[in-house]
């Protein structure tokens, strides 16, 4: 790091700098510390000595920044690099703009907050870093011979920063600014070695984003041919050959060849044998050494392999300073061979080493988030394989969630921490798994609250009513809530940079990155102010079971059911109870729910197909009539693979043990009383099957769940017993009017033929009715209509086509003619009255499978803009049965309106409505799959 200059003079300070100057380059070719002790004590008394505007300060002070960076690498000492960074600040300070020294103090500036990123994990440090470094690619001539290494040291930030985010657009940036620095380089130049080491970098980080074995392939020839370019005895010799190893290592756990492992073994072999006793690099390339052995004993079983490759990692542990950033992944990789070693050996003592190990990782406060994520993970699944009865495993968990909180914060855009998500997804049902086992339903429950949804939950943190906080502390209040406004709008407005891009354009970007940062940061320390507040102690934290259980409704219990690979369990959260019912469910499993998940995709892309066969419009009769039950798929082994059988094993395994449980007695459909209601909360894979279609369909003993309750869906228990305690509508759950839209066609969209109709046909039945009712259609629609006439009236009926944005969910929308309306421009609107909202288009509660606990849906998402209740489709709906649902929903609607209710109508009875509507629509189709398809996809979200 650092430019070492000696300011020539005769002056005492120029001599003490020369003489510091001179100390650190004997320390960088001996390792001997005390040299570098002895140089920085001299720089400093250089710097004391020279005046305030004296031409040499600012370089004094840089080369006193880079000796500290250096002691740091050596001790670990955070004051180190914290005193360095604030020097190497004043340095640039100091240097008037167009100094030809700036572009390099502005380089090592930026080398050294990377440096604290690492070791810190704050995105504020990366971006300062990237802003820097930018900004010393700027200034900088293109002719000039400091260019490639300022655009390598700006692709080291970048590809720093896609280590935490993800962000593809930050490791491609890296490739090519890194990929330009090589070619300003002429051939046989000293430096080109170390540029094609930081190039082969990016290019494999960019591997373990994508896979893609190019990739993996070009980071391994660059860094082969930095390492033939690099004499022996050269002292950075050393770590090009760990950085070739870790390539091939990376290469082996994609494709499993033995022969990456003896390659990467023997250049990083080689590596430990060219450096010294007591160099600061030693420890990492012992530890990359052990890492490759243990690699090798999973393939071959060599006991000494597995042994020797502890033997290394534990000498890197020990050469280790506390505090150090990269002690946690050392720990992990020790860990992680204990444990292989005790799956060898079956010594518990192994076993413990192991877990011993992922705890400390788990507990530390430095280092990468994501590896002390992992350590948590391990830490809990190591004890449940120890000790199923550990209390350690409440700790884990706990540990692990709320790592996990961390690591998708608010400091990243939606689409990052959807990202981060993927890799994580199913954390929380593993831990509600063990909860359940460890007869914890309490704990179950809290952690998947805690732990799925978790971008809707932030949004919801984001949007918390303040009231309360206003009454103690209205300047605190009044802060909270323009942040929060602030920092919704970052995280879905931020730009993403591309290669195109213009320098100056990135540099911009990047000023939005930063102010993102500090708007999280921010947050942080207005909640920390909170909570010292009395009362206010857990304000915004995760809610303990028996806050969770509060305001549940009266009308029926909240079901949430856990799928994991160990068991599932269902939890029966009742009014008038403090913890949830735990209800174990032994005879149903993940591998029946992906079942019965892949039954459902296999007929409806078969339907689809099908559909593509059939040129004209059926009426609803003809549709189905003319079908008829079609023979049962048949599976490889037998197994009958039709959408009843899969609607029979999720009635048998799942639904009617909970109805048995809770105690629902079948309805009596001649009494007129009005049923009970219930809410599925699923996870996992359950979460894209019919829970409320479960049933016997064909038979003798035809049964389902409509023969004994009225089923709602919600994303999570808190989105429903958040809208209990909300009374936000005047006191009454009655709508202030129905605004209805049909979109026929949209742009670059198949027509939807009965939109107008179903459209009209309702708008007739609720002037008729006296109820209060606007529409739009076609070419009258705009963006801006629209959001109007949904600030004026609280239901909603959106006749049109559709389109989820898995990755960025802000970006979902609906197509009109004029534009499309966006989820996040919904969610940024003053919906105050917002209350029911009838989507009528297709798969608007379709999640997604990577993320199927984040209820990545237009339908979850209505319910985070405010609406009380959410009709959506799980699939693709046919243009008469959307009709007929429609129609007769609101026909129920409106007929059992009170004497009272003037121009209104009661949006409560919306899951009760769409139950009679669907029902209608069952009653008259037969039940081939074709007609269960057609009805099931209908569900009722939210109160």
């Amino acid at each position: 790091m650092g430019q070492k200059n000696s300011s020539f003079g005769t002056d005492h300070a120029a001599q003490l700098n020369d003489y510091a100057c001179h100390q650190w380059i004997l320390f960088e070719q001996t390792g001997e510390l005390s040299m570098l002790t002895d140089g920085i004590s001299c720089v400093r008394q250089a710097i004391d000595l020279t005046p305030q505007g004296n031409a040499n300060l600012p370089m004094r002070l840089s080369n006193l920044g880079g000796m500290l960076m250096c002691r740091f690498e050596c001790l670990g000492e955070l004051s180190d690099m914290e005193d360095a960074i604030a020097v190497l600040r004043k340095a640039v300070d100091l240097t008037p703009q167009g100094d030809s020294e700036l572009p390099g103090f502005l380089n090592n500036l930026g080398g050294s907050l990377i440096r604290r990123f690492e070791h810190t994990g704050e995105l504020t440090d990366i971006s300062d870093a990237i802003a820097v470094l930018q900004k010393a690619v700027n200034l900088t001539p293109r002719r000039h011979p400091g260019l490639p290494g300022s655009l390598n040291n700006l692709g080291g930030s970048l590809t720093r920063r896609f280590e935490r985010t993800g962000e593809l657009s930050d490791i491609s940036e890296a490739i090519a600014v890194r990929q330009k620095a090589v070619s300003l380089i002429p051939r046989g130049h000293p430096d080109l070695p170390r540029h094609l080491d930081n190039l082969g970098t990016s290019f494999k980080c960019r591997f373990e984003r994508t896979g893609e074995l190019k990739d993996i392939a070009d980071a391994i020839a660059v860094q082969q041919k930095c390492v033939d370019l690099t004499r022996r005895g050269h002292p950075d010799l050393p770590g090009h050959l760990n950085n070739l190893g870790s390539s091939f290592m990376r290469r082996f756990g994609r494709t499993g060849e033995l022969k990456d492992v003896m390659d990467a073994m023997a250049v990083l072999q080689n590596a430990v044998d060219l450096t010294p006793q007591g160099h600061p690099g030693l420890p990492g390339l012992l530890n990359n050494l052990g890492h490759s052995l243990t690699c090798r004993f999973e393939c071959t079983r060599k006991l000494t392999d597995i042994a020797d490759a502890i033997a290394v990692q534990e000498k890197a542990v020990e050469l280790t300073p506390d505090g150090h950033a990269d002690l946690p992944a050392r720990l992990y990789n020790l860990g992680s061979s204990f444990y292989q070693q005790f799956l060898s050996r079956r010594n518990v003592g192994d076993l413990e080493e192991a877990i011993y190990r992922f705890k400390t990782v788990a507990i530390s406060n430095v280092g990468s988030l994501q590896v002390r994520l992992d350590g948590a993970q391990r830490w809990a699944r190591r004890s449940i394989e120890y000790n199923p009865s550990s209390p350690d495993i409440i700790a884990a968990f706990d540990r692990t969630l709320n790592l996990l909180a961390i690591v998708a914060g608010l400091d990243y855009t939606v689409k990052s921490r959807y990202t981060q998500l993927e890799s994580t997804s199913g954390v929380a049902l593993e831990a509600a798994a063990a909860a359940c086992a460890l007869d914890r339903p309490d704990k179950a429950l809290e952690w998947l609250e805690q732990g799925r949804c978790l971008v809707w939950n932030q949004l919801h943190n984001l949007r918390t009513p303040l009231d309360d906080l206003r009454t103690q502390d209205p300047d605190l209040a009044a802060e909270i809530a323009n942040v929060s406004q602030r920092l919704e709008q970052a995280a879905s407005s931020r730009g993403q940079s591309h290669v195109d891009m213009t320098l100056q354009e990135k540099m911009s970007l990047e000023l939005e990155a930063r102010a993102h940062s500090d708007l999280a940061k921010k947050w942080d320390d207005l909640l920390r102010r909170a909570r010292a507040l009395p009362g206010f102690e857990s304000f915004l934290k995760p809610s303990p079971c028996t806050t969770i259980m509060s305001h549940l409704p009266e009308s029926g219990p909240i079901i949430v059911i856990n799928v994991h690979t160990r068991r599932c369990d269902a939890l029966a959260l009742m009014p008038g109870s403090d913890e949830p019912f735990h209800i174990p469910l032994p005879n149903f499993s993940i591998d029946k729910a992906e079942k019965y998940r892949t039954v459902f995709d296999t007929q409806l892309r078969a339907r689809k197909l099908r559909a593509r066969e059939v040129e004209v419009e059926l009426s609803v009769d003809d549709e189905f009539s003319q079908r008829g039950i079609r023979p049962a798929p048949i599976g490889k082994k037998g197994e009958d693979l039709s959408i009843p059988r899969a609607l029979r094993g999720l009635w048998e395994d799942v639904v009617k043990p909970i109805l048995a449980s809770v105690g629902f007695p079948c309805i009596d459909r001649t009494s007129g009383e009005v049923p009970a209601r219930i809410w599925w909360c699923p996870t996992g894979p359950l979460s894209f099957l019919p829970l409320h279609a479960a049933g016997i369909y064909r038979g003798p003993d035809a049964e389902s769940v409509f023969d004994y309750v009225v089923s709602s869906y919600t994303p999570t228990v808190t989105a429903i017993t958040d809208r209990v305690k909300n009374h936000r509508f005047m006191g009454s759950n009655a709508t202030s009017g129905l605004f209805l839209t049909s979109q026929p066609r949209a742009p670059k969209a198949p027509p939807i033929p009965g939109t107008t109709k179903e459209v009209r046909s309702i708008f007739e039945q609720a002037k008729e009715s006296g109820v209060r009712a606007s529409k739009l259609e076609g070419d009258e629609m705009s963006v801006a209509a629209c959001l109007a006439r949904m600030e004026q009236f609280s239901s909603i009926h959106l006749a049109c086509h559709g389109s989820q944005n898995a990755a960025e969910p802000l970006e979902s929308r609906f197509l009109f003619h004029q534009g499309d309306l966006e989820l996040g421009t919904i969610l940024r609107s003053n919906l105050k009255h917002a209350d029911l909202a009838f989507l009528s288009a297709c798969q608007t509660s379709t999640g997604q499978e990577k993320l199927s606990d984040e209820a990545v849906h237009l339908a979850a998402g209505m319910l985070a803009a405010g609406y009380r209740r959410v009709i959506g489709t799980m699939w693709s709906i046919g243009d008469a049965p959307a009709q007929k649902v429609a129609t007769t929903f609101y026909e129920y609607l409106l007929s059992h309106r009170d004497e009272t209710a003037g121009s209104t109508f009661d949006g409560s009875l919306s899951a009760i409505a769409l139950h009679h509507a669907t029902q209608e629509l069952r009653l008259s189709l037969d039940d081939s799959e074709h007609s269960l398809l057609t009805w099931i996809p209908f569900i009722h979200f939210g109160l």
